[in-house]
């Protein structure tokens, strides 16, 4: 299958290398640009933990401070590899969403052992802080870096539509499924949606479409690459909106 990848760069290329090894053919087309923010050190002194809900908030907090002490609660898989490889000792993944990295923290974290900091993007909600703040923990937030909207259809992705040569497209998160429909319709290439299959990371991504007319939208049964990447299997279901009342 021919599949579009609409992560981040540094990101796209590690699905991409996944999609390749499973026998098929990214094509490169991020939505979103990854801008670090500079500044001072990143204060961690009286932090127990550091929640991370991206690989981008794990890379930025490694930009910004030279510990690695500091326990790490990954939302998912891949944060929780880059964090290994970045050198944090004490890694930990909650394999799903915001969400489940909440419920994670309450069993892994202590309510009187320190602060919790989570390291997020400008564009991140702070359901997660609050959450946990209203459990009793002490919990604060620093925006490292900014996720910028592409504001073009990317011409991988442009070209790709207008040739009709992608059978699938990926999106994992609601955010960059919104960027899509929008960039899709500006561009004129909503009626090119036709016969590729959206694979969308949870139902609020393939709500975000926007009513797109694709083949088919699948949404995975876990927030995570892995079940996202087996929407490919022409075997999985697919996802129906709810009833308009």
């Amino acid at each position: 299958m021919r599949v579009l990848v609409t992560r981040p760069q540094e990101d796209a290329l590690e699905t991409a290398a996944r999609l390749t090894a499973l026998g098929h053919d990214a094509v490169i087309a991020p939505l979103l640009e990854i801008r670090f923010l500079d500044g001072d050190e990143v204060a961690l002194g009286g932090v127990q933990a550091i929640l991370a809900t991206s690989a981008n908030g794990v890379r930025a907090t490694a930009r910004r401070t030279a510990r690695r002490d500091v326990a790490l609660f990954a939302v998912g898989r891949q944060s929780a590899e880059v964090a290994r490889a970045a050198g944090f000792r004490d890694v930990r993944s909650a394999d799903g969403d915001g969400a489940a990295l909440a419920q994670a923290t309450m069993r892994w974290a202590k309510r009187d052992g320190g602060t919790l900091l989570h390291v997020a993007g400008g564009e991140t909600e702070g359901a997660l802080r609050a959450t946990l703040a209203k459990e009793g923990f002490a919990v604060r937030g620093a925006m490292l870096y900014e996720a910028v909207a592409a504001e073009t259809l990317p011409p991988a992705a442009a070209d790709a539509l207008r040739a009709q040569t992608l059978d699938a497209a990926l999106f994992f998160s609601p955010r960059s499924a919104r960027i899509f429909a929008d960039l899709v319709r500006h561009a004129g290439l909503a009626d090119s949606c036709g016969a590729v299959v959206a694979a969308a990371i949870s139902e609020a991504a393939a709500k975000a479409l926007g009513g797109l007319d694709f083949a088919a939208i699948r949404v995975a049964a876990r927030p995570d690459q892995d079940a996202l990447l087996t929407l490919l299997d022409p075997a999985a279901s697919c996802w129906q909106p709810p009833p308009r009342l």
